[in-house]
């Protein structure tokens, strides 16, 4: 990628990525600050002040939405280093465009299926993504 000439697919569906992890976060921390009320979101969230972990007293499908969120931090690691090896070693192809296209069209449908307990989709979306991901890796070492 030269300069001047823009972002590579890869990092335009990184950058994309970073902002369904924002979307992802305000998803979760509407519901929890109302189901457990701001003197503990806003605390320093010692467990003696909690009562235990958040996690464990909000909603089921709240509970779904923290465990998305915490999700897509660890794939997104992942996804975050493929896309720059790609972009910066300037491999960035239509395969590996489309990897990355995957891997966020799996993530967005990813918070629903989590949301409300999609078995066996979520796996299956969770896979898709990871595919993708491991697939741009490996075409960035090829």
């Amino acid at each position: 990628m030269q300069a001047g000439q823009g972002m590579t697919t890869e990092l335009t569906v990184l950058t994309l990525a970073a902002l369904l992890q924002v979307v992802q976060f305000m998803l979760m921390a509407v519901p929890v600050n109302l189901e457990v009320g701001t003197s503990k979101t806003l605390s320093p969230r010692d467990a003696d002040r909690l009562g235990g972990p958040l996690v464990e007293q909000v909603s089921k499908r709240t509970a779904r939405l923290i465990r998305a969120l915490n999700n897509h931090f660890e794939a997104l690691i992942l996804f975050s280093i493929a896309a720059l090896v790609i972009s910066v070693s300037g491999q960035s192809s239509t395969f590996t465009g489309v990897c990355a296209w995957l891997y966020l069209g799996a993530r967005i449908m990813y918070v629903p299926a989590y949301a409300y307990g999609w078995v066996p989709g979520r796996s299956i979306i969770w896979g898709v993504s990871f595919g993708a991901t491991v697939a741009m890796l490996l075409a960035a070492l090829i």
